[in-house]
């Protein structure tokens, strides 16, 4: 773990109004620099105090002072922070080697924390990115952390909407065949989302969210030509996307806006000829700044303790095929 380091400084003129623009409600601003830069920012007044790597903490400083000049001019928000710092993501934040902080998840049913390294490092990639991919087996806590990010983000008023979005490849073209509404049709394929929504607000908010359109359900199909500002959309079975409709949804995230991607590459039922987008996101973005990558394994299954044996074996079994080839 890199070397930690400390820099004090005295933002000037001392002006309430300016520090309370920089630093946000309830310090959000401050708060936000933190989480994406790996640091810890305290302050009496106008005197700073930033911890962390050497790095982080040059552009902690650069950022607070610039943002200081900025404040005594215009109104600052959260978007306009997201926009600074994706400013200074031209070069490397964090070292990898640095542990990452906890987030503490606040919804109905309690705290919500990441059982594990892996679950605890997905959590804080999404409250640093504005993309994040979760990729793994069943069980891992994928889709429901990131509903529990997102039930969080709405309750603090940090988005306006909640999108959950799922291909319904099962059902093709086929899909206007169904019976009900558009929302009846996609039903059976966002139950998970649905099921961890029910745990998180309750089943009656949740019906009541979804008449306000609070909470949108969109299969992915419909997503074509919107722009997603203030949202907080999640893009389930992602695995079961073609190369074109990843490329369609990630381009359709707007100023404040966070977008959680989640799939399992081992349950990919498109066609044999057809590369999934995901695994192709995977090749194209994987060196993208601003983008973070968790990668799950069987050993981070939450669920009963059988699941994660289960995925082993299969997976030792897809091993075997793919070193000897099919069988005859």
């Amino acid at each position: 773990m890199p070397a930690r380091t400390t820099s004090e400084f005295v933002l000037e003129p001392a002006q309430t109004e300016r520090l309370a623009n920089l630093s946000g409600p309830f310090d959000g601003h401050l708060r936000l620099i933190e989480l994406r830069l790996g640091v810890e920012i305290a302050n009496r007044g106008n005197i700073f105090r930033v911890v962390g790597p050497q790095l982080a903490v040059g552009k902690a400083e650069r950022l607070l002072r610039s943002l200081w000049q900025e404040a005594d001019e215009e109104t600052l928000d959260e978007a306009a922070i997201h926009l600074r710092l994706t400013e200074i993501d031209g070069e490397p934040t964090v070292n990898d080697d640095v542990e990452p902080q906890e987030v503490a998840i606040r919804v109905k049913r309690g705290t919500i924390r990441g059982r594990g390294a892996n679950q605890a490092r997905y959590l804080h990639a999404i409250a640093t990115h504005d993309i994040n991919f979760g990729i793994g087996p069943a069980g891992t806590g994928k889709t429901f952390l990131a509903v529990a990010s997102a039930v969080e983000a709405l309750n603090e008023s940090r988005v306006q909407r909640l999108i959950l979005v799922r291909p319904a490849v099962e059902a093709g073209e086929k899909l206007g065949f169904l019976p009900g509404d558009l929302t009846q049709k996609v039903d059976p394929y966002l139950r998970p989302l649905y099921d961890a929504l029910y745990e998180m607000l309750g089943v009656e908010k949740v019906v009541k969210l979804l008449e306000k359109n609070v909470i949108e359900i969109a299969p992915l199909a419909y997503m074509r030509g919107r722009t997603l500002n203030d949202a907080y959309v999640i893009l389930d079975e992602a695995q079961n996307t073609t190369i074109e409709q990843m490329k369609m949804f990630l381009t359709r995230i707007g100023y404040g806006s966070t977008a959680v991607v989640t799939g399992d590459m081992t349950q990919v039922d498109l066609p044999k000829h057809q590369k999934s987008g995901l695994k192709d996101a995977l090749d194209v973005l994987r060196n993208v700044n601003g983008i973070s990558f968790t990668f799950f394994e069987a050993r981070d299954v939450v669920r009963h303790p059988l699941v994660a044996r289960i995925v082993t074996a299969y997976d030792a079994r897809d091993a075997q095929a793919t070193a000897t080839g099919p069988a005859t």
